[in-house]
């Protein structure tokens, strides 16, 4: 055990430009005695893990020999922790506020019933020129993987991030179990972040089928895992009827083999569904969907 009251778990694979970029953002908090650092190498062949090893002993460091996925890489990550609270950040992104760790603690001893503090996000290649906000903390349904907060007594008692899922829609699956368990979600907007990625440039690269097919599997195995039965059908059929609305009869026809694909999927997987089902009862259902939506995306106010 450890006398540390933070663990900052970060995954990477064959980023070692961005890793690096932010571990010196953030080398104020690693500096701290109060925090750990673990970082799991995913199968990464830049020499990321060389790297770690020889300019940064501190980090404990763990590697799967050959990838195992993103979701996988988490749950090796939050297995390890022995401290009380545990912030995920992706490989790209870093604090812009520079307190983060007070403002976490604070909220969490003034909130008991909070499971996970989910950070305001700016997406941009470059930090914003203005960071104020009239953005108010807030109960919300779901939090931002790569940018959040957690209360390990509250992932005590909730099963694991689901492995299968590979990339996407654990956030989601976490929220579901532990609205079910009386915790509770918050947007927590005093804690800015920077996620270095051009989200209209992602569309032109090479993985874009890739992740909108795991992106939309991961919703349906959502919807299978957690929905009332009688809301699935319709659920199901608004979400491929706006993939083809929005993308498929605009001529994105990368996204019609995502969707085959993610169809696929879906029936492949009907077995793990159904052993990990943990359904929503109809009064649940309603309640969740009461819940401010998840807030992912920050602009600065004009």
């Amino acid at each position: 055990m450890t006398d540390s009251s933070f663990s900052i778990l970060i995954t990477t694979k064959n980023r070692l430009t961005d890793l690096v970029f932010t571990l010196k953002k953030i080398q104020y908090l690693l500096d701290m005695e109060d925090v750990v650092c673990l970082i799991c190498d995913d199968g990464s062949t830049d020499g990321t893990a060389q790297y770690l090893q020889t300019n940064y002993p501190e980090i404990r460091l763990i590697q799967n020999p050959k990838s195992q996925g993103l979701i996988y890489s988490r749950n090796r990550l939050m297995g390890l922790v022995t401290t009380e609270f545990a912030i995920s950040l992706d490989d790209d992104l870093h604090f812009i506020t520079f307190n983060p760790l007070e403002i976490v603690s604070d909220f969490f001893e003034q909130n008991e019933q909070a499971a996970v503090l989910s950070f305001r996000i700016f997406w941009s290649r470059e930090e914003p020129k203005t960071t104020e906000t009239s953005d108010k903390s807030m109960s919300m349904q779901s939090y931002a993987g790569g940018a959040h907060a957690f209360r390990m007594n509250a992932w005590n008692e909730i099963p694991n991030y689901p492995a299968w899922f590979i990339f996407y829609g654990e956030e989601n699956f976490a929220s579901y179990q532990l609205f079910k368990q009386n915790w509770q979600v918050y947007y927590l907007p005093e804690i800015l972040v920077n996620h270095r990625v051009n989200l209209k440039a992602r569309k032109k690269d090479n993985d874009y089928v890739q992740r909108q097919r795991r992106s939309l599997r991961a919703g349906w195995y959502l919807f299978f895992l957690f929905y009332p039965y009688r809301k699935i059908p319709r659920k199901m059929a608004y979400s491929l009827w706006m993939q083809f609305k929005l993308k498929v009869f605009k001529g994105d026809f990368k996204a019609l083999l995502a969707i085959g694909l993610a169809l696929l999927d879906l029936v492949w997987n009907i077995p793990k569904i159904i052993k990990n089902s943990n359904r929503l009862t109809q009064n649940e259902y309603e309640s969740y969907n009461q819940l401010s939506e998840t807030k992912l995306y920050w602009k600065p106010e004009k």
